[in-house]
């Protein structure tokens, strides 16, 4: 047996808790994070309550591996959305805006997880933080290549400042760039990537919490045209 072989016991574990998961997701979709109890997960699965708890060792545990996968899943939608293919930084910037609608729209439930109001009470695993940079990581490239118009100079240079400082951001900004700390583009792409999914997050929240009512079939344009404008402050092609 090979070391990647996984035992029945292992893979029987591995199961179970894709299906606590499941259950999880689907209280999470009925009525939010409040609808989440580990008490009805194990009775609707037919486990006793110490089984259900070898599993998960609380509702937060839990929570935490639903976030963990929601920002896994978001930024492989992000990813995959400009892929490797050459094209042009504006081009890029809509299809990101549109892998991110399209993600947050199919599962609401699941993006306002991570983007609604914080669960009281419940801290986020640390490295949830990885996972949300993870995210945000393909609008660093897109925005590598601008250059500021002079209104948002005075962001870049806080950024940038910001980067300098920071050497956890900093590497991760080099990840997505390739450009260094003391590289100016290495503040420009950062800024433009805070902007735009500060944006992104306010339009699609609305959206997603039915804010916008008879202009919901409308956030997409609404995208788009803030996509636009920050490629005009950016002077992306």
């Amino acid at each position: 047996m090979t070391a990647d072989v996984k035992s029945p016991r292992a893979r029987y574990r591995e199961q179970t808790r894709a299906d606590i998961k499941a259950a999880a997701l689907e209280q999470l979709a009925e009525g939010g994070t409040q609808a989440v109890a580990l008490t009805r997960i194990a009775k609707d699965m037919g486990l006793s309550g110490p089984a259900l708890y070898r599993y998960f060792a609380s509702r937060d545990e839990l929570l935490g591996d639903l976030i963990r996968d929601a920002y896994d899943d978001l930024a492989h939608a992000v990813t995959h959305a400009v892929g490797t293919g050459e094209t042009d930084a504006r081009t890029a910037l809509h299809a990101l805006a549109d892998a991110f609608l399209d993600w947050a729209t199919a599962q609401p439930h699941r993006y306002l997880l991570i983007q609604g109001t914080p669960v009281p009470g419940y801290a986020a695993p640390p490295d949830t933080l990885e996972r949300a940079r993870a995210a945000l990581g393909p609008f660093l490239a897109v925005f590598a290549a601008g250059n500021p118009t002079e209104a948002f100079r005075p962001v870049v240079e806080e950024i940038a400042q910001w980067v300098r400082e920071d050497v956890s951001l900093a590497a991760w900004v080099w990840e997505h760039t390739g450009r260094p700390a003391r590289d100016t583009a290495a503040g420009t792409a950062l800024s433009g990537a805070v902007l735009a999914w500060s944006q992104l997050h306010g339009t699609v929240s609305l959206a997603v919490s039915g804010q916008y009512g008879g202009i919901g079939h409308r956030t997409r344009t609404l995208l788009m045209a803030q996509a636009d404008a920050l490629a005009d402050a950016f002077r992306l092609a």
